[in-house]
């Protein structure tokens, strides 16, 4: 089968799927090139809640196709970070769901996402020491920020692999869930993610990008956007809210 990204869309909750696994998911270069329009096209459905990023089988992503840095390692770092930067943007919830190796293009990925549950075994590592690489500035700075800059450091510096107890003390990853467990957590957590306001989730997500121009808008959206009088309503009336904003 060719290398491809599938989705799906269920309960609100959109699946994206690296399928790769003659490569342990390496994605090719027409991978990163598809994902930031693949994501795009989730974006504008109402209907998606959040996004969930996960390999096919026991393997999360063991990072980019080695024959495309050999063809031309400038374009294929290029879409690397494009692909992040779509992904990091990306206006609702992402959540890295991650078994195996999360590797090189792997761990770029999961790091661009808002957050990383990974199964007990699971393996980390920031590898492009090992191949002469500059890891790029922006997924420098995005790794520094969830790790700090001594392991963000040790991890660029040598690119040995961590596994997952490490991986969540460092702040790399938020839970770690014994093996056979992690499709229920994922599943039961996004469940709560697409319950709750989207407009609550969206500033928090600009806010905690560090954006400071928009205080007034998201004043605005909560004023006039009807969440934060049904949430107050709901919470009166003892009963589940039913939001409705969605960013427009």
């Amino acid at each position: 089968m060719e290398p491809q990204l599938r989705q799906a869309v269920t309960h609100g909750v959109a699946t994206v799927v690296i399928d790769h696994p003659a490569k342990r998911n390496a994605m090719t270069t027409d991978m990163w090139r598809r994902l930031p329009a693949l994501l795009e096209g989730l974006a504008a459905d109402s209907t998606v809640r959040a996004v969930v990023l996960t390999g096919e089988g026991a393997t999360f992503c063991a990072g980019a196709d080695i024959s495309s840095l050999r063809q031309s390692p400038g374009e294929a770092q290029e879409l690397a970070v494009r692909a992040e930067d779509a992904l990091a943007a990306f206006p609702k919830p992402t959540l890295a769901a991650v078994r195996g190796h999360c590797v090189g293009g792997g761990s770029q990925l999961a790091a661009a996402c808002d957050l990383r549950f990974a199964e007990e075994g699971a393996l980390f590592g920031v590898t492009p020491a090992k191949l002469g690489i500059v890891y790029p500035s922006s997924s420098t700075r995005r790794l520094v920020s969830l790790v700090g800059p001594a392991t963000a450091k040790y991890l660029l510096f040598s690119g040995e692999l961590i596994d997952a107890q490490r991986a969540l003390r460092s702040g790399l990853v938020d839970e770690v869930l014994p093996v056979g467990e992690l499709d229920k957590r994922v599943a039961e957590f996004t469940k709560v993610l697409a319950a709750r306001s989207q407009l609550t989730q969206a500033a928090a997500k600009e806010f905690a990008a560090g954006r400071t121009d928009r205080d007034a808008y998201w004043s605005g959206q909560a004023r006039d956007g009807g969440d934060t009088a049904e949430g107050v309503a709901a919470f009166l009336e003892r009963r589940e809210p039913r939001f409705t904003w969605t960013a427009g």
